[in-house]
């Protein structure tokens, strides 16, 4: 089977790394520097003392066909549209396409595109991008995939084909496993974000745990949850065995990046709206990420 995987950051990476040892990939770049970076010496993946080197094929993204048998898409969610674009502009219809955004904001995107089959993803991996061709991966996890649209019989043989460490585990709803991880996302990313610290000072500090739950209670009035102890004691528990880890959200800050805030707590913003709801502290906490965005010339 020919896997293609467009974008190459640290999940991007991480996906080819460990697809090319069961599959042909060929890894799509935004530029033609880091895919000449790729070919010349592949994907150099670091777990833990373990250093592995993946040989696969790098393109720039302008040379993506859409031919092969399943196509990830790695990207930012902000990074979407375009490729949707390239999608829909593409000769042939892409047969499978599996897509792995956090937040839950590019559902409404995923309606518009021409495809046989959709996917999507979320991710409970860790990883980090050390430079164009090498990848940090620092916290093992596993992928939860379902069916957004069409079926899933390819989803379901590349899955059972995969290295026994890096796992896909098919779900029959894809909104409740994407609600699952916005969940998670939308109390750690942001309050890590603008609090400038480790996942587990959100629990170990108790004025900050104090703000974690209030939060969690808004997210849970906007989204009807049930269950929510068990929602809460999850967040915990990640928070305590990613104690070190520095969010996503966090990261791009300090990267002078983008964050995927329209994702994540846009998407919830929208859904209050929808329910007439006022959540004072979601709101707050989207202005603020938009706010230190702005600060550093991302928006116009």
């Amino acid at each position: 089977m020919k896997v293609g995987i467009i974008g190459a950051g640290s999940m991007g990476l991480l996906f080819a790394a460990y697809i090319s040892r069961v599959f042909e990939v060929t890894i799509y770049t935004r530029t033609e520097e880091q895919a000449a970076q790729i070919n010349k010496n592949g994907i150099l993946l670091q777990k833990e003392s373990e250093q592995t080197i993946s040989m696969v094929s790098a393109l720039p993204i302008t040379e993506w066909q859409g031919t092969e048998a399943l196509t990830i898409i790695a990207v930012k969610q902000y990074q979407l549209q375009t490729i949707i674009e390239k999608i829909n502009h593409l000769p042939v219809m892409p047969e499978n396409l599996l897509f792995l955004q956090n937040g839950m904001g590019h559902l409404k995107l995923l309606k518009n595109i021409r495809a046989k089959n959709i996917f999507v993803g979320s991710v409970e991996h860790g990883a980090l991008k050390e430079n164009s061709f090498r990848v940090n991966h620092n916290g093992e996890g596993k992928t939860n995939a379902a069916v957004f649209s069409g079926n899933g019989l390819l989803l379901h043989e590349f899955s059972a084909s995969l290295p026994e460490e890096f796992p896909i585990v098919f779900r029959e709803d894809y909104y409740k496993m994407l609600e699952n991880k916005l969940i998670i996302n939308a109390v750690i990313n942001p309050l890590t974000a603008i609090l400038h610290v480790q996942n587990g000072e959100l629990v170990n500090n108790q004025f900050y745990y104090h703000v974690l739950k209030n939060l969690f209670c808004e997210i849970s009035f906007i989204l009807n949850l049930e269950k929510q102890e068990e929602h809460l004691q999850q967040i915990i528990t990640i928070c305590k065995n990613t104690a070190e880890n520095r969010s996503s959200m966090l990261k791009d800050i300090e990267a002078n990046r983008l964050t995927e805030i329209d994702a994540i707590l846009g998407f919830l913003l929208e859904e209050a709206v929808r329910q007439e709801k006022k959540v004072p502290q979601v709101e707050t906490l989207y202005y603020l990420i938009k706010g230190k965005e702005a600060k550093r010339g991302r928006l116009s």
